[in-house]
């Protein structure tokens, strides 16, 4: 009969930390730490994602104003016409065309348009609208940056603001 020092270790008394199994779980385990540790370091250092920093004020005085708004509403036809290829760097010519619903004239105070980045606050900028004949208005802009942007046309007359709104895809600039 062999010595007990020198028999072999059964499989059943053989140590977790050699199990496959146990080092799958630890792995598993420790992809799941990681990557919730990049995701904390993201929310902390990352932009705050908004636009304003006024957005409750703003969102209630839009809830007050919105059924005033509504019965003040002339039911003129607006349309913004979208550029049909929008790149960074370029000039792109915005239009706008404002009529009344018999296709009348109208003439307001003035047109500006607004230009707005949903990522990026301080990309944001306005400019004012040209009349290049009845109702007819433009803008010539260029887009510093690629991606989504958000234009809103603001009509004004007498003391009254009316909007049309469009979002755009710019792309980045041929190289």
């Amino acid at each position: 009969m062999p010595h007990a020092a020198t028999e072999m270790p059964s499989p059943s008394h053989q140590s977790a930390w050699r199990s496959p199994w146990m080092w799958g779980w630890f792995s598993v385990l420790a992809s799941v730490i990681t990557a919730n540790c990049i995701m904390i370091y993201f929310a902390v250092e990352g932009g705050p994602g908004l636009v304003v920093e006024d957005y409750y004020e703003r969102g209630q005085h839009y809830e007050k104003n919105m059924l005033a708004r509504m019965a003040k509403d002339p039911s003129w036809v607006m349309h913004i016409s979208e550029p049909k290829k929008l790149r960074q760097g370029k000039p792109a010519m915005i239009k706008f065309s404002l009529a009344t619903k018999e296709g009348g004239a109208v003439n307001p105070d003035s047109v500006t348009l607004y230009v707005y980045r949903p990522s990026d606050a301080k990309a944001d900028f306005s400019v004012p609208m040209q009349s290049v004949g009845s109702g007819l208005y433009q803008a010539e802009i260029t887009f510093a940056l690629k991606g989504v942007w958000d234009i809103l046309v603001s009509v004004q007359k007498e003391g009254e603001e009316y909007n049309e709104a469009l979002r755009l895809g710019v792309m980045p600039s041929k190289k």
